[in-house]
Parts: C-alpha cells; sequence; structure tokens
C-alpha cells in the first residue's frame, strides 16, 4: 500500500504490481506498457502529483508520449470533486493501453484450479493472477499464487500486502497479521498496512489489546486516511473519517466509508459496518477506477452475503 514517496516503496525495490491508489489503473496501464517498470535493478520512482500517487518510469525509449497522454489523464483525479465522464473517459482510454500492453505481454488470467498457481515462475505473472482471483471472490485461490511468489523470489515477502488481505479474508488472522507487520517494518510510512494488521489482531484478541500495539507510522497525506487511522488508534467512533470526505462519490468518499465499515466491523457493529462498506462498493470511484480496493470492498461484501449492487 505503498503511498508515500519512500525509496522503500519503489517497483525496483519490489517488482510486483503497482501498489493501489486513485491511479491504480494508470499506473498499472505505464507499467504493463513498460515491463522495465518490473525489475528488480530499474530505477522506478513513485512520486505525488496533486497528493495523488503516480509512477513516473524514465527510463523506456519512446515513452514519452504514452507518459504526456497517461499524465493528461491523471489531472482528471486531482479535482476537488469526482467528475464521473472524466473518470470514465479517463478509465476506457488508460484501460485500452493496459488491454493492448497486456495482450503483448501474455498476461495470465486467473487459474481455474483454484489449488493450483498459474505455472509461472515468474513473480509479476503471479501477482496479477494473485490479484485477478482475488478480484473474483477466489479468495484461496489468489493465495496459492502469492505465496508461489515468495517461493519462487523469498525477498518479496515483506511487500506482499496482497497476500495480507487475501490472508484476513481466508480467516488466517495471526499470519495476516504477520504479513502487514512485516510490510510496515520496510515501508514505515504506510497508514493502512497498520490498520489492517489492527483489523487482523482486533479478530483475534479483540479491538482494545489490537489498539494497545497498533503500529506506529509516519503522516499520511490524504485527510481522510489519517482521519482513519486516529479513529482506528484512538478508539473514538469514526465520525470524523467521512467529514474529511468531500468528493461527491471519489476517492476520499470511497476510502471513507470502507474504513467507517471496517471500524465497525472490528468493533463488533455488523450493521453500521454492512451499511457503509455497502455503500462503498456503490460510489462511482468503486465502479469505475479499477482500485484493487474497490474489488476488495465487493469481496468484503461476498464473503459475509451482502447484497451490495
Amino acid at each position: 500500500m505503498c503511498y508515500q514517496t519512500s525509496a522503500r516503496s519503489s517497483c525496483a525495490a519490489r517488482i510486483g504490481l503497482p501498489r493501489r491508489r486513485p491511479n491504480t489503473v494508470i499506473a498499472k496501464a505505464l507499467n504493463l506498457a513498460n515491463p522495465p517498470c518490473f525489475m528488480a535493478k530499474q530505477s522506478t520512482q513513485e512520486t505525488l502529483l496533486g497528493g495523488r500517487a503516480h509512477v513516473a518510469c524514465s527510463h523506456v525509449p519512446g515513452n514519452s508520449r504514452l507518459s504526456t497522454a497517461l499524465a493528461t489523464r491523471r489531472l482528471s483525479f486531482t479535482s476537488g470533486a469526482l467528475s464521473t465522464p472524466a473518470l470514465l473517459a479517463g478509465v476506457l482510454a488508460v484501460g485500452g493501453v493496459a488491454l493492448a500492453a497486456a495482450s503483448m505481454g501474455g498476461t495470465n488470467g486467473p487459474s481455474s484450479n483454484p489449488n493450483r498457481s498459474s505455472g509461472s515462475s515468474d513473480p509479476r505473472v503471479l501477482t496479477r493472477s494473485g490479484m485477478d482471483k482475488f478480484r473474483a471472490g477466489d479468495v484461496e485461490g489468489s493465495l496459492v499464487d502469492f505465496d508461489a511468489v515468495i517461493q519462487v523470489a523469498p525477498h518479496m515477502r515483506p511487500y506482499m500486502w496482497q497476500r495480507g488481505l487475501s490472508l484476513y479474508y481466508a480467516g488466517r488472522f495471526q499470519e495476516a497479521a504477520q504479513q502487514f507487520r512485516e510490510d510496515v517494518a520496510v515501508n514505515p510510512n504506510d497508514t493502512e498496512e497498520s490498520i489492517w494488521a489492527f483489523l487482523a489482531e482486533a479478530q483475534l484478541w479483540g479491538p482494545e489489546r489490537a489498539r494497545g500495539q497498533m503500529l506506529q507510522v509516519g503522516r499520511d497525506p490524504r485527510p481522510v486516511m489519517r482521519a482513519a487511522y486516529d479513529c482506528f488508534q484512538s478508539g473514538e467512533q469514526p465520525d470524523k473519517i467521512m467529514a474529511q470526505a468531500t468528493d461527491n462519490g471519489g476517492h476520499a468518499t470511497f476510502y471513507g466509508l470502507l474504513y467507517v465499515g471496517l471500524w465497525h466491523e472490528s468493533h463488533g457493529n455488523a450493521e453500521e459496518a454492512k451499511r457503509a462498506i455497502t455503500a462503498a462498493v456503490q460510489t462511482p470511484y468503486a465502479r469505475l477506477s479499477g482500485d484493487y480496493m474497490a474489488g476488495l470492498a465487493r469481496v468484503h461484501c461476498g464473503r459475509r452475503g451482502w447484497a451490495a449492487e
């Protein structure tokens, strides 16, 4: 969940797909179109644009036209309120780039057998396959691929935040907490990993004990996530989270609703959790962004039998 600008959060450090953030689709398209961005020894940076992450890959020959086009699309995400037509146009345009790049690169889809990995020894392919399986609701199948990533590339273990999420939804809370803690150890500015470690440990020991050992992280640039972190850390009711969501169905609204719901679930308020997370799934951002966390919100509803859409 590398939102912060950090050398530790670069593609150069972890090979895998871009982290989930408002520009996940854009970042994925850029990295699929430019395979060297995945390579461990290449110098890709994650920087901030208008308070939102983007990936700059400067070493790829002939990249300027694509970078210019994607930078133009990125700007539509930085306005105060979400423009659904603009968001849709950007998603479709970038999605076309990603689809073409995936076709050229032979990206593998999810395996039909949840007990088998994609069959590849490439961590990139395994990560994509696991993410596709998770988004499709095959949590256990995704873990097969994510575990395979660690087998073929052990140094990737602390960066496999996707694995932590799958472990959580598989009910393997101790392992999930350990994964998130390892992730924060290499990325100490990651608010969401700290919260997810709390969520896993709250399932094991209750929210008060989990709060007592909550991981301390740096200041998140997103007001909605700063408010969320404060509420999980202090135990106060999460009302102030949505006070920071003023983008009318955009990124902040989605993340605010998701973490309000997760706060309530971790404190035993199932109905409030359902109300917030099903609302998150219905936001324009969740429907159109391609953000991995939008997929997670749908998986969350599916695992609990909630009608979300």
